[in-house]
């Protein structure tokens, strides 16, 4: 007869064994080694508003993977250093994060200033280069492990711009003057580059083309300069400052322009848009999503929700409209890349997001060989019926109507700009 005292005491031994057999077996899923993902991005400076929006939309990402237990098995962790908006900045912090940090992938901070300078530093290392609003880029490195999420095209610099210029084609009669005007930064040079080709190949008279320096802050004696020139449509590439500038002055001096707009950055952002209410109606703009029903892509408005919480009391774009569905998309492409191939291979990650197509926020991504968009999905939206101080107005549709592409078109034009 077995002692019961011993009964006991077996059973609670092979109870403690069985535990630590089970610790044994689930250690490693616990303990497995993070996937470290490295970037900069621009978190003060000129552009930090963007930055840490996009930061936020990242943050996102990295909760849901982690929900589901990571990626191949491993929980993913972000590195990242603040760029400071300044360009200068960004070879060094790729260089640590590769060299000290030993970061397993890297991804890039927004905007094109940024972006160009981790170029050399990521084409050592032959990896993979998810990268984040930068125009044309890839024109000058030719690199074939470079992958943009903004939507411009497989011709960037012209696919910008090119369906403001269609859109003024079509109007009766043909407008026939264009003015350009850019502010003197790699971006909206490259975006006046284009808009160039795009007004002689349309058979426009360029008859204004200047570049005005960054610290320009009185943008009335540019408007007058325009207007002198007798231009029917006027096409802008500026960066925050500058748009809302430009608007001003637009409105203040009477601009008689048939058309204004083109690729003014800024306009995209709510506080912005309150900002300047009314004087932004009939204004036609690049964007790259709004809330229209022809952009109403699987995932993107339970997206938009969480990120408008997370953002709350943040001193970031409330409504997230513009940046960051496209920061949340990027990650999603490395995710869906790294999971098809079940591995970190640089070359193979490349070869399959060359071929594959992508399920993402922002809808269907397939890149072409340069590493833009196969087919560009750049909105030349109008802004319509914008009410003073109002920034609720612009959540939903019928605030900023989609003119082009033809395929995703929510309304027609009101032309002209000034009626």
């Amino acid at each position: 007869m077995v002692n019961r005292r011993s009964f006991a005491r077996a059973i609670i031994a092979a109870g403690a064994l069985a535990f630590a057999a089970g610790a044994l077996v689930s250690a490693p899923a616990h303990a497995a080694k993070p996937l470290k993902i490295g970037f900069s991005m621009a978190l003060t400076g000129g552009l930090a508003g963007a930055g840490k929006a996009a930061l936020i939309a990242m943050e996102i990402w990295r909760e849901d993977v982690n929900k589901k237990g990571g990626i191949l098995g491993r929980p993913v962790e972000f590195v990242y250093y603040d760029d400071a908006t300044q360009p200068a900045k960004v070879p060094g912090i790729y260089t640590k994060l590769l060299n000290v940090d030993k970061v397993d992938l890297v991804v890039s901070s927004y905007g094109t200033n940024e972006i160009a300078p981790a170029m050399p530093i990521v084409m050592r290392k032959k990896l993979v280069f998810p990268s984040l609003f930068g125009l044309a880029v890839n024109d000058e490195f030719n690199y074939d492990r470079y992958f943009q999420i903004m939507p411009a095209g497989p011709e960037p610099k012209t696919d910008w711009s090119k369906g403001f210029f269609e859109l003024a084609a079509e109007q009766n009669p043909k407008p026939k003057t264009v003015a350009i005007v850019s502010a003197d930064s790699e971006f909206t040079l490259n975006a006046a580059a284009g808009a160039r080709q795009n007004a002689k190949s349309g058979g426009f008279i360029i008859v204004y083309d200047k570049t005005y320096p960054m610290s320009t802050t009185d943008y009335s004696p540019i408007v007058r300069a325009i207007e002198a020139a007798n231009a029917d449509i006027v096409f802008v590439a500026s960066y925050p400052p500058q748009s809302v500038g430009m608007v001003k002055a637009a409105r203040e001096v009477g601009l008689k322009a048939k058309m204004f707009g083109g690729a003014m950055v800024g306009l995209q952002f709510a506080a912005i848009q309150k900002n300047l209410g009314p004087a932004l109606n009939n204004i036609i703009n690049y964007d790259f999503w709004v809330p229209e029903p022809t952009l109403n892509f699987p995932g993107v408005k339970e997206f938009l929700a969480r990120y408008q919480e997370a953002a709350k009391g943040k001193g970031v774009d409330p409504l997230g409209h513009y940046l960051p569905p496209y920061a949340y998309a990027y990650l999603q492409v490395l995710e869906q890349a790294i999971n098809a191939t079940k591995g970190l291979d640089q070359g193979k990650l490349a070869a399959h997001m060359h071929k594959a197509t992508f399920k993402t926020v922002v809808g269907d991504v397939k890149f072409a060989k340069n590493g833009e968009w196969a087919t560009s999905r750049t909105l030349q939206v109008q802004f319509r019926d914008v009410k003073p101080n109002d920034m609720a107005q612009f959540s939903g549709p019928g605030k900023r109507i989609v003119l082009y592409p033809k395929a995703w078109k929510s309304g027609d034009i009101v032309y002209p700009f000034n009626q």
